[in-house]
């Protein structure tokens, strides 16, 4: 696998963990429709939550949850609108990012933005 691809994936095993750390109970990972994912989709306080993963090294060229762009809230929309349909999901649902920054030296940064945006 490539290295960029290990990093993403070394990025969504932490932020589960840190999920599961705050209750958080994990539905689905890399849950696709077509060429559209969601990284994590978990349950948390009767509430389905989609969780978009972004990682980086360094933050020179801005801090990982701006890549979070109009594109791919979009696609997670459209995700998440097919998972409500076949799950048959009832209750209120909610978006949040999860931005990691490796440090070359330290702990791993983590910041969760819950409610990042809204299903419309």
């Amino acid at each position: 696998m490539a290295e960029h691809n290990d990093f993403g994936v070394s990025g969504e095993r932490l932020a589960k963990e840190y999920l599961l750390s705050k209750g958080f109970v994990i539905l689905k990972t890399n849950y696709r429709v077509g060429n559209a994912e969601v990284d994590i989709i978990a349950e948390h306080k009767k509430q389905v939550v989609f969780v978009e993963v972004k990682a980086r090294r360094q933050t020179q060229y801005g801090n990982p949850e701006i890549a979070v762009n109009r594109d791919k809230r979009k696609n997670m929309k459209r995700v998440a609108r097919s998972y409500i349909e076949k799950h048959k999901v009832k209750g209120e649902v909610r978006f949040d990012i999860i931005s990691i920054v490796f440090p070359k030296q330290g702990n791993p940064e983590i910041t969760h933005f819950e409610d990042a945006f809204f299903l419309r």
